[in-house]
Parts: C-alpha cells; structure tokens; sequence
C-alpha cells in the first residue's frame, strides 16, 4: 500500500510541478511536459510491480504507435481556444482526439500492427 501511495505523490508532484512552473516559464514547462515523464514513470512503476521486461517493451511499443494521434491534441487546442471557451475548446479537443484514435487503431489493425 505504501508503495501506491508513493507512485500517486511522486506523479501528483510531477504535474502540480510543472503546472506551477508553467506560470512563470512556460517555455521550460513545456520542455519538461513534453519529456516522456509519464511514460518513464509509467514503466518505471510497471516493471517494479511486476519485474517483467516484456511487459514494459510492449508498453514502450504501444506508446510508439499512439504518439502520433496525441500530438493532434496539441495542434486542435490552441486553434479551439481562440473560436471557444476554455472548457468547450478543452471538451471537444479530447473528443476529437478520441475519434481519431479510433480511426489509428483501426487503421494500425488493418496493417497488421498490434498494439
């Protein structure tokens, strides 16, 4: 239990960190989020908990393959944001991103790669 109380701390610093950060230098905020913190984190905590090393290669993998529909995101929200709200742009951002995940992993299954 100790271990998971841990890994939520060390990730809620991690987030409220850079979210403080972020209102003074947003151009090293946004070094620091774009760094795969999450995703080191991420295998970091797996391969603790499970000491398995395909695990965390098929999560380094599919991590691979779902960079590409993220960084949609990215490029939506700032183009939102300036015709919507915050929360609208925010809401229909992540819709957006949702779909065209769908549509990548259809497409990446089509081809042949597992994700």
């Amino acid at each position: 239990m100790m271990q998971y109380i841990l890994k939520i701390i060390v990730t809620a610093l991690l987030v409220t960190g850079i979210s403080e950060l972020a209102k003074r230098y947003t151009s090293v905020a946004a070094i620091l989020a774009s760094l795969p913190l999450t995703s080191i984190l991420a295998f970091i905590w797996l391969y603790q908990d499970t000491k398995d090393k395909q695990k965390v290669s098929d999560l380094s993998y599919g991590i691979f393959w779902m960079v590409l529909p993220s960084m949609l995101f990215f490029v939506i929200l700032p183009f939102l944001m300036k015709k919507l709200a915050f929360g609208w742009a925010m809401l229909c951002s992540c819709i957006i991103m949702a779909l065209f995940y769908s549509g990548y992993v259809f497409v990446l299954g089509k081809l042949g790669v597992k994700i």
